[in-house]
């Protein structure tokens, strides 16, 4: 087993989300939100160099050279896979691991609200999940295809940068292709995905005008489509689509948006109180009139009132869901409270 097996080993086993290996310290694991030192000699230049070369391909070698950073997924036999970014840093070699669990996770083991299976059952429309990095986008994504694979009979096509949960042929059918693979963008690959007569279709990361403009015609033209995007709630989600396209594009844009949105799932990871993990809590938006009428209207910053006031229909703001843990001593006041602006 060599050094960096060994490594992601250990971190495996002892429940961390993510390993770092830079030049100059040992090996960094994070677990439960916490930076953690490795009991191991301190990386040196050469040791970076190797641990990268010994899991990239020739190709990935000569692009990293060339791009100077690159994704990739590498998986250990019995232990478990993992997303992997390596790039350089003030000359030398870094890398950068996310351990992706072996087992897909339900939307009920992750305690994630219900209304997130009703969500997947909706025919068509959008359906985006926000947060910042390393909050549980992909995670929370990959239950619902999960639970829709379970429960339905749906071709179900991804495009992952890299891919990073493994799934089955149940229910549905699921084409999973990974950027740079087996397809050379998620532009192309959604371009060309809507000629594969899909009915799901997953975007890894909605990056770019033209990515978001072709998610939103595939909604459009009746397909469900899930995506991610990097930003913190529901109003400031709608508010990043909107601004990437042109001036002249905004209202007509501002419009079809109000119509082929179903829901916006922000959230945000949290240490659980009274053990070792993490929890999500969330934003939930949920696409109904009263929305509508805002997005159309520009009337954004309305948001979080309809949020408060519909919870009926599974709706929350990331305040109150944050307050309704705390209550339940699932997160620790201490946790929540740089988030408890009480904007309400």
């Amino acid at each position: 087993m060599n050094r960096l097996t060994k490594i992601l080993t250990t971190a495996f086993e002892k429940d961390a989300s993510d390993i770092h290996i830079t030049v100059g310290s040992v090996p960094i694991f994070r677990i439960d939100g916490h930076l953690i030192a490795h009991k191991d000699t301190v990386i040196k230049p050469e040791d970076s160099q190797k641990m990268a070369r010994s899991i990239l391909t020739d190709e990935l070698w000569e692009r990293l050279q060339v791009e100077r950073e690159v994704d990739l997924s590498h998986g250990i036999p019995g232990v478990s896979r993992f997303r992997v970014n390596i790039f350089f840093q003030r000359n030398n070699l870094s890398l950068a691991f996310r351990v992706i669990p072996r087992n897909i996770p339900q939307i009920d083991d992750l305690r994630l609200p219900e209304i997130l299976k009703e969500i997947t059952k909706k025919p068509h429309g959008l359906v985006l999940v926000t947060g910042p990095t390393g909050s549980g986008k992909s995670t929370t994504l990959a239950s619902m295809i999960d639970y829709m694979n379970r429960h339905s009979s749906r071709h179900i096509i991804t495009l992952e940068d890299p891919i990073e949960y493994l799934h089955k042929h149940n229910q549905s059918i699921i084409d999973q292709r990974e950027i740079g693979f087996d397809t050379t963008s998620f532009q192309l690959g959604l371009r060309a995905c809507l000629r594969q007569d899909p009915d799901v279709i997953l975007v890894g990361e909605m990056r770019d005008l033209e990515t978001i403009s072709t998610a939103i015609t595939a909604a459009e033209t009746g397909h469900l489509v899930l995506g991610t995007l990097h930003t913190q709630d529901a109003s400031s989600t709608m508010d990043r689509i909107i601004d990437v396209f042109p001036a002249h594009q905004k209202d007509q844009i501002r419009i079809l948006l109000a119509n082929v949105l179903e829901a916006i799932i922000s959230q945000r990871l949290f240490p659980l109180a009274q053990k070792n993990g993490r929890i999500a809590s969330t934003e939930i938006l949920i696409n109904n009139s009263a929305i509508k009428n805002l997005i159309r209207n520009e009337k954004m910053h309305q948001i979080p009132n309809t949020l408060q006031t519909s919870k009926d229909q599974g709706m929350h703001t990331m305040e109150m869901d944050i307050r309704e843990k705390v209550a339940q001593g699932l997160i620790s006041q201490k946790h929540a409270e740089p988030y408890l602006i009480n904007r309400y």
